[in-house]
């Protein structure tokens, strides 16, 4: 009869119970899903927050823009001529027009769309007021709420 050493019986116990067993990666497999999908949910809300403070910055920016075309042909746009005014030049329609008020004669200025892919909304002044720039969020329709809901400047 063949004699195992003590160390011959430990290396088969070991070889015996290497790797995993399938009930193993599934648990495993499993853990790692239920990871990715609360990970995942969090940094959704996140990339949804941040394309609120997007458009709220935008609709400063175009604020501005149209407030420096105020000083400059002392008027703001009509409904009508909405935010294009602020990236074409009318022509004799406004003196004194020296845009575009958005990015740079070297760039092709365009009025940029919302994080969501619409076109931002223009809201002429009546008499003495200020105009208003807005976005129906995310689901691009009146109304909505959290961020679906309508952000207005």
């Amino acid at each position: 009869m063949m004699s195992i050493t003590l160390s011959q019986r430990l290396a088969r116990r070991l070889r015996a119970k290497a790797g995993f067993t399938l009930l193993e990666i599934l648990i495993v497999i499993t853990i790692i899903g239920l990871l990715v999908t609360l990970v995942g949910a969090g940094l959704m809300k996140q990339l949804d927050n941040s394309k609120v403070s997007t458009a709220m910055i935008q609709m400063r920016s175009l604020k501005s823009a149209l407030a420096t075309m105020d000083l400059a042909i002392g008027r703001y746009p009509t409904q009508q001529e909405g935010l294009d005014l602020l990236v074409k030049d009318p022509g004799d329609a406004a003196p004194g027009w020296s845009g575009p008020y958005l990015g740079n004669e070297a760039q092709a200025a365009e009025v940029p769309l919302d994080p969501w892919k619409h076109p931002y909304r223009y809201i002429a002044p009546e008499g003495n007021g200020e105009p208003q720039v807005m976005t129906l969020g995310s689901d691009g329709q009146e109304g909505g709420t959290n961020n679906a809901k309508d952000i207005a400047l």
